[in-house]
């Protein structure tokens, strides 16, 4: 018989090398969990963290604004996808993923139980490619960057992905906001260097909202807009 350890141990659902390393799938009790590179990334015991990402920034849109679109950096286990297609006043929903992985463990794995209808509504598509890559040549404009890759400003998860949350990066997110537009990035640990780092490229309302966890300090949720 099994025991109370057992049931807690996490099991391999699926491991695989990708261009910017190893990606992993495991299933601990009733949750799943994703590792990068060794590192942990998001499991599917909460959730609060991810929703709020979305709902802050909605809430933070100015009021009238019809139909507003929205591109989440990271699929991840779904919960940022599930929550905005769950509100009615999103338009567009794009999702960037550049894991072929974790795209699959939706599409035809175990995670679809959790996506699956937010992957089937019409205002979704799904982006395969690096999300620092898309801002930089992309020619498309969003209401509102929801953006959830890393696990943090000050703890990212590839050295590549460090560019976001320089002036430059932060530069390329303003650009593809429209006038008004917000952008809201999840992060395991309150950055102050970031906020400075979207005042000094001209974001205004830059502020910070927490989410309590379990354990260890809150989950946060940086929240800045573009002029208009």
């Amino acid at each position: 018989m099994p025991s109370a350890t057992d049931a807690h141990r996490p099991v391999v659902l699926d491991r695989r090398e990708g261009p910017f390393g190893e990606v992993v799938l495991r299933e601990r009790g009733s949750d799943f969990e994703i590792i990068a590179n060794g590192c942990f990334l998001m499991d599917t015991s909460d959730g609060r963290s991810e929703r709020l990402l979305i709902d802050a920034a909605l809430a933070a849109l100015p009021a009238g604004r019809p139909d507003p679109s929205v591109l989440i950096g990271g699929l991840g286990v779904g919960f940022s996808l599930v929550r905005a297609a769950e509100e009615p006043r999103w338009g567009r929903i794009a999702v960037v993923e550049r894991e072929q992985a974790i795209v699959d463990w939706h599409l035809d794995g175990p995670l679809g139980r959790i996506s699956g209808a937010a992957l089937a509504d019409p205002r979704t598509e799904v982006l395969r490619t690096d999300l620092v890559d898309h801002l930089r040549t992309t020619t498309e404009r969003y209401d509102a960057l929801c953006l959830d890759i890393d696990n943090g400003p000050d703890w990212t998860v590839t050295e590549g992905n460090g560019s976001l949350y320089s002036a430059a990066g932060v530069e390329a997110c303003r650009t593809r906001l429209t006038p008004g537009g917000v952008l809201a990035v999840w992060s395991a640990q309150p950055s102050a260097e970031f906020e400075s780092t979207l005042r000094n490229a001209g974001f205004r309302a830059v502020t910070t909202e927490e989410v309590a966890v379990a354990r260890g300090v809150p989950d946060v949720v940086h929240l800045a807009l573009r002029g208009e």
